[in-house]
Order: structure tokens, then sequence, then C-alpha cells
């Protein structure tokens, strides 16, 4: 297995975009699968379009679903803060990709994304780990 672990910084933004980290890590191997997981409680890795909407989108959905002002029993750190460790529960902390000839084998519009909802720790970590087959 080959691994590797990389930082970023989450800042204001909802969602960043891994899918050139991730295809860099992918180029020249061969076929098998990547796994990309982000060891935080309050973050998690989703495949979704991106430039089109769909962030605003995302993140007016997250709103409602788990609005920053409800009440939650986790209730230490900042407004919203149990919130953010609900959200990983709904998008995952790991995603499995199929790597085919070195390449992840994304749909068309697909891009690997970091889903964020904490403003308190805008520092993160992902790894990416392949498996060749």
């Amino acid at each position: 297995m080959a691994s590797r672990e990389f930082r970023l910084r989450t800042g204001s933004d909802l969602v960043t975009d891994l899918t050139a980290e991730v295809t860099a890590f992918c180029h020249g191997r061969r076929d098998g699968l990547l796994n990309i997981f982000s060891p935080h409680a309050t973050a998690g890795v989703a495949l979704i379009e991106t430039g089109s909407g769909t962030e605003v989108d995302l993140a007016a959905t997250i709103e409602r679903m788990w609005p920053v002002e409800a009440r939650y029993a986790h209730s230490h750190g900042s407004r919203g803060h149990g919130r953010d460790h609900v959200v990983p529960a709904f998008v995952s902390p790991s995603i499995v990709i199929p790597v085919i000839e070195g390449r992840p084998a994304l749909g068309t519009w697909q891009s690997v994304v970091i889903v964020d909802t904490n403003r308190d720790n805008p520092d993160r970590r992902v790894r990416l780990s392949f498996i060749a087959s």
C-alpha cells in the first residue's frame, strides 16, 4: 500500500476541492483502489460537482437540516459546534475511488472535496492510501 498525508486550510470555505491532489497522487500508478480519509470529527469527504452552484446548495441544505442556532447536547466550542460534530455522520470521513491506469475513475462532473463546517479549526489533514489490484 502507498500512503501519503497532506495538510490544507479550509478557512471560511465549506467545500475545498482535493481533486488535483488526488489526481497527482494516482499518477504513475496502475489499477487499484484509492481511499481518501479525513481524520477529523467535524469534516467529511464527498464527491460533488463543483463550480456549478452545488457548494451554495450544500451550504443551504446543511443549514436547513442542522441550523447553527439549534440546541445541541454537544455544546462546547463556538456557536454551531454541536452541528459540526453531526455533519460527518452524513458526509463520511472517507471514500473509496477506483483507479484505472493511474487515473481516478471519476465521473465527468465529479470532484473530490472535503466538507468542513467547523470554522474553529481550519487546519486539516487528508490521507490518501492506494492499494494496487
